[in-house]
């Protein structure tokens, strides 16, 4: 299969999509023809770590993307796998054509670079702030978690009764 030479992809949990994910996106997709966003661990919600569906995140990262007019961003549910010697095949399977792939995580990048694609770090923005967990750790703290998200996330969190569905979820850690 032909790989399009400027084309990325970026996987992530995205539980959920906060301001450093549509930061480090907004480079990623200036640096690229097209990006493919993978919403990684699709199989997994209603749980502390994951407390929302892969469809509640694809509409987060869509109307983020529409607010940010992000226009040549595919996202593209990805269940895991663990089988590490057909995860890459898995995820080409499902994805645009792509020929560099942005992580930093180690086994992510070694699998990608076994398989013959071009690795690049992908960039970080403010991370002690912006990560999924701090968001809900304010979320469950009645902290103000909104400030961390895009507003298109906290209108979705507000339409499903996200807070309610994690603060549910707390006694089962």
């Amino acid at each position: 299969m032909r790989r399009h030479e400027n084309d990325s992809l970026i996987i992530g949990r995205f539980q959920p999509f906060h301001k450093g994910h549509l930061e480090v996106i907004r480079k990623i997709s200036k640096a690229s023809a097209n990006l493919t966003i993978g919403i990684g661990s699709a199989q997994y919600s209603h749980t502390i770590n994951n407390p929302f569906t892969a469809g509640e995140r694809y509409r987060m990262i869509s109307d983020s993307l529409k607010e940010a007019e992000i226009t040549n961003a595919y996202i593209v549910p990805m269940e895991d796998l663990n089988r590490y010697s057909v995860w890459v095949s898995h995820v080409v399977s499902m994805s645009p054509p792509f020929s560099v792939v942005y992580s930093n995580n180690t086994l992510t990048r070694r699998l990608f670079y076994e398989a013959g694609y071009e690795i690049k770090d992908s960039p970080l923005y403010n991370r002690p702030e912006y990560s999924g967990t701090e968001v809900r750790r304010r979320m469950l703290a009645d902290e103000d978690w909104k400030i961390l998200v895009p507003k298109a996330v906290a209108d979705v969190i507000d339409d499903i009764d996200g807070i309610g569905r994690i603060k549910g979820l707390k006694d089962d850690i």
